[in-house]
């Protein structure tokens, strides 16, 4: 009650620390540095925030929270601009953004799903800060409410929506939502440190993949891939289309779908360790369901847009709630946010109960400057929209190499190995035959998103479930079907029956034509093979290690069950079966001028390049090689456009203090920097 009766004076004070032009002016900073580092694909915030760590030893409280707030607030509003202009996901928290506001920029209309996305963003990000205003005090009894058993539901909430996305053909999503958490276990596991299809011959794998690494692989590569093969621009017309008052228009006929997802967004973030990475794909799920006619959806669908980006703009505010409340990472940017928050000042600011205590005013400082943030930056993003839409206008032969440039360099930050850039070419692959083959890669990146949740929630949840059930039956029981818990899994279960009533009138890769038997079989009998090794390595876990090989096996074992269902599909039915779907039978993709694997070969030599020259050297010849022979671009453009490409990568590395990948040059001379 007592903070009940100093929440209005608090209010007072925060606004008048916020509305000084010096503090107005640091936020102003921190938005524009968040759009820079929003607007390249794979960095996101926890980058731009370690950017800023340096800067915060001593800073003024105000000062520095604004500058923090103001980068944290407007990533998830610029990394549209690589999702829709690109479909290149700019972070984990707009993946789902990719599905239709890409088809709508090659359509022609990117401002109509820019300015959607930006009014939402802009809609979610107030509705996140009128959340923390009025909950920062009475959340702390629902977050405490949320055990393990809650948290695993709150994950199986988010799997099940791989019956939303799976397809026409349901287990093709369901079988790529399991090699999604099949591949998501890779490495040593958190319970008994068990090796799982890994090696201390080769120890890359034992951290398994990195998510910047599998979003950018599934999503990136196929369609950076997809779009040089076709050697055009990625609007067919070139033409920016419908304006921005459509957009606006768009959001405020869906207004209420925006409320719904903004909502989902709060609570989703409020969780901690679940945010930006499953938020996106229950609020695009929710979209789908809700839909009348669902058959536009992963072709340019508006509401695809609007969902995801009223979610993912809210669950900041959300997250703040655990970060504040408790000095729980709500997520990896928020896990930053806490530790700058300990450099500022004196260090006597302390996130957690006793924030709300002595600091309330600055409390309420952090969520109104989170939403003057989402104000300012939604006006940035719209003020320079214009020039940055015209991307789709450009020839994608000049787009394509500094776009094979930016996600090496992304997927190398993710673990500054080597190893990283082969990782983001193999998980490049998978993408590639999944868009191919109409495999669903959204259920595929879900299932890799979860497959750490639900298999840490499901162990430890089952060991305190047994302690208990040892004390009483009733205790066990009341743990585990507590009554948030039962009213999750009702959802779910509506989820994923109403999910599969509508999969069939969804193309989440858009309208794939039948092709011959021979290709799609090939492909399926290679994943199972896999699924069979993975299998195998799992079984071979010692029994006293059961709780690192049980997931892996039932995974395991309901992916192969759905592989060999659809094998014996494919043996009986006819080559016009839509279970026969192939990129390369008509579309497109047939009709390209240049094969997938002369196209695949350019990656292949930056690749091979950099392993000897270093990423520098390597990337110089790149780009002048490729300018030249594959753009056909004269001399003169070649130098300036690779002059420019070189110089960015400097820029970028030099101010996020990041090193480039080194190769066997770098072992034997001493180089200095950039070469080295």
């Amino acid at each position: 009650m007592e903070l009940f009766a100093t929440a209005l004076p608090a209010l007072a004070d925060a606004w008048a620390l916020i509305l000084q032009p010096v503090v107005l002016g640091y936020l102003v900073l921190g938005v524009v540095m968040g759009l820079a580092v929003g607007v390249f694909p794979g960095l996101g915030g926890i980058a731009g925030l370690s950017l800023l760590l340096p800067f915060m030893f001593g800073m003024e409280p105000v000062y520095g929270l604004a500058l923090m707030i103001g980068m944290v607030a407007v990533v998830p509003t610029s990394d549209t601009f690589s999702s829709v202009l690109m479909g290149i996901p700019g972070s984990s928290a707009s993946q789902a953004t990719v599905l239709d506001g890409f088809p709508l920029a090659r359509k022609g209309q990117a401002a109509r799903a820019l300015s959607a996305a930006f009014t939402a963003s802009l809609f979610g990000g107030l509705v996140g800060a009128c959340f923390l205003t009025l909950f920062i005090v009475v959340a702390r009894p629902l977050v405490l409410a949320f055990g393990l058993p809650e948290m695993l539901m709150i994950s199986i909430l988010g799997l099940s929506m791989v019956a939303v996305l799976a397809g026409r053909v349901a287990l093709k999503g369901l079988a790529a939502a399991g090699l999604g958490m099949l591949i998501g276990t890779i490495g040593v596991a958190d319970a008994g440190g068990s090796l799982r299809m890994a090696s201390y011959d080769f120890p890359y794998l034992m951290d398994g993949f990195q998510l910047v690494i599998v979003g950018l692989g599934i999503f990136a590569v196929p369609e950076i891939v997809s779009l040089l093969r076709q050697d055009r621009s990625i609007s067919k017309d070139a033409s920016l289309g419908a304006g921005w008052m459509d957009g606006v228009r768009d959001w405020i006929d869906n207004k209420w779908l925006s409320v719904r997802c903004s909502l989902i967004g709060v609570l989703v973030g409020v969780i901690p360790g679940l945010g930006g990475s499953v938020v996106d794909w229950i609020a695009y799920g929710h979209a789908v369901q809700t839909t009348k006619d669902k058959s536009n959806f992963g072709k340019g669908e508006i509401r695809g847009v609007i969902g995801p980006e009223s979610s993912n703009n809210a669950k900041e505010g959300g997250g703040l709630v655990p970060t504040l409340l408790f000095g729980i990472p709500g997520s990896g940017s928020m896990a930053i946010f806490i530790g700058a928050i300990a450099l500022l000042g004196s260090g006597d600011i302390e996130v957690g109960p006793s924030m709300l205590r002595d600091n309330l005013d600055i409390t309420y400082s952090i969520v109104w400057l989170l939403a003057l943030a989402n104000v300012v930056g939604t006006l940035l993003c719209i003020g320079i929209s214009g020039g940055i839409a015209r991307l789709t206008t450009i020839r994608f032969t000049y787009l394509a190499p500094f776009l094979f440039m930016l996600i090496s360099f992304a997927a190398f930050q993710s673990g500054q190995n080597f190893e990283d850039i082969l990782a983001l070419f193999a998980i490049g692959l998978i993408g590639i035959f999944l868009r191919r083959f109409d495999w669903s890669r959204p259920a595929f990146l879900i299932g890799f998103v979860l497959s750490d949740p639900v298999e840490k929630f499901s162990n430890q949840a089952y060991q305190i479930a047994s302690f208990r059930f040892r004390q009483s039956f009733e205790e066990g029981l009341s743990y585990i079907f507590s009554p948030i818990v039962i009213v999750l899994l009702v959802v779910t279960v509506v989820s994923v029956v109403m999910g599969l009533r509508q999969a069939k009138t969804i193309m989440a890769e858009g309208d794939v034509q039948s092709g011959s038997k021979r290709a799609p079989v090939v492909f399926l009998l290679v994943i199972t093979a896999y699924v069979v090794t993975a299998l195998i390595n799992a079984s071979l876990i010692p029994n006293f290690n059961m709780t690192d090989k049980i997931v892996p096996l039932v995974i395991g074992g309901v992916t192969l069950a759905a592989l060999l269902v659809l094998l014996m599909q494919m043996i009986l039915r006819n080559e016009n079966d839509a279970i026969f779907s192939d990129k390369e039978s008509a579309g497109e993709d047939a009709d390209a001028p240049y094969g997938l694997w002369s196209t695949l070969a350019w990656f292949v030599g930056l690749i091979a390049a950099t392993y000897v020259l270093g990423f520098i050297l390597a990337l110089f010849g790149f780009l002048v090689t490729f300018l030249r022979v594959r753009a056909q671009a004269p001399w003169p453009k070649t130098l300036i456009l690779t002059a420019c490409g070189i110089a960015l990568m400097c820029v970028m590395a030099g101010s996020l203090n990041r090193d480039f990948p080194p190769g066997l040059l770098q072992d034997a001379v001493d180089l200095p920097w950039p070469l080295k």
